[in-house]
């Protein structure tokens, strides 16, 4: 048994994957935004991503934009059949690398087709239909019309699941009268716990939960107790953060992202972090401590 494969696997509608993975976000360049600093080890960590067990890789078309993706296809096409890479739509660039929607369905269609090509598949494994309602966090407002986009190109064959993330709970339920939903990727660490009903309720129903920023967020105060924590366990804190993710729920997939070779090898090891009682305990009260300034 490889370090991740300790962690155990979760499916992502008929694909299973394991649940620790790797999010490529990163690989491109300052500010998620042109090539990156180091092209060479950015490639490696791909290869040491998948020689590591990591079958479940995050990425999308607008990280760069199109370099994440080209670094995918670059290092690991043609794809080993047990591999599932995830990517997200609804954003784009501007020139100055700002965030800006795309949810038009031209866009959308157009989107779908860019990953397609710089990943050099057929059809896309899951494609996560990233809510703009709100650009730092979910914020209501219905997405059923872009949502029916997807659907259609579900349909034709191009996508095989469909994802929703930066979402409520609202816009989750309306999406799954629309279509099945595969997975949820959303904002949940440690100090920012919003979606533990959210958690719940979609692994009662066998749907995964995908956080992202792990470490995103925290108030000095809460800081401090995850570092002590992590301190008394012997590990870093991203290791602890990652290993009570693992621990919340079995439905939690993780896609810590770095460019680093060492970042990868320390995040994967988390995988084989057991958090005892009393240290849990402690960090679950990390969200209930006050924020304080510097």
């Amino acid at each position: 048994m490889t370090m991740i494969e300790q962690a155990g696997t979760f499916a992502i509608g008929d694909l299973t994957v394991n649940r620790m993975g790797y999010g490529a976000m990163q690989l491109a360049g300052p500010g998620v935004f042109g090539p990156p600093k180091d092209r060479n080890e950015a490639i490696a960590v791909l290869h040491a991503a998948r020689e590591a067990g990591v079958n479940h890789i995050d990425t999308s078309d607008f990280y760069g934009p199109h370099i994440t993706n080209q670094l995918i296809k670059e290092a690991l096409h043609p794809y080993s059949d047990d591999l599932v890479i995830v990517t997200k739509i609804a954003a784009k660039r501007g020139d100055d690398g700002a965030w800006l929607p795309a949810l038009s369905p031209e866009e959308l269609t157009s989107a779908v087709h860019d990953n397609l090509r710089n990943l050099g598949v057929e059809a896309i494994d899951v494609v996560n239909f990233r809510s703009m309602h709100g650009l730092h966090g979910p914020a209501e407002g219905s997405i059923g019309e872009v949502l029916s986009v997807l659907a259609e190109l579900q349909k034709q064959g191009l996508i095989r699941h469909i994802g929703l993330s930066n979402v409520t709970p609202t816009q989750v339920a309306e999406g799954r009268k629309i279509c099945d939903i595969a997975c949820v990727q959303n904002q949940y660490n440690l100090a920012h716990r919003d979606d533990d009903s959210l958690i719940d309720d979609l692994a009662a129903d066998g749907i995964p939960y995908v956080p992202f920023f792990p470490l995103g967020g925290f108030s000095p105060l809460q800081s401090e107790t995850l570092s002590q924590v992590a301190k008394r366990l012997e590990a870093s804190p991203m290791q602890v953060a990652l290993a009570w993710l693992l621990q919340r729920s079995p439905n939690i997939l993780l896609i810590p992202g770095t460019s680093s070779r060492e970042h990868l090898s320390q995040n994967l090891a988390a995988a084989g972090l057991t958090i005892p009682a009393d240290a849990i305990a402690e960090l679950n009260a990390i969200a209930a401590q006050a924020v304080t300034s510097a």
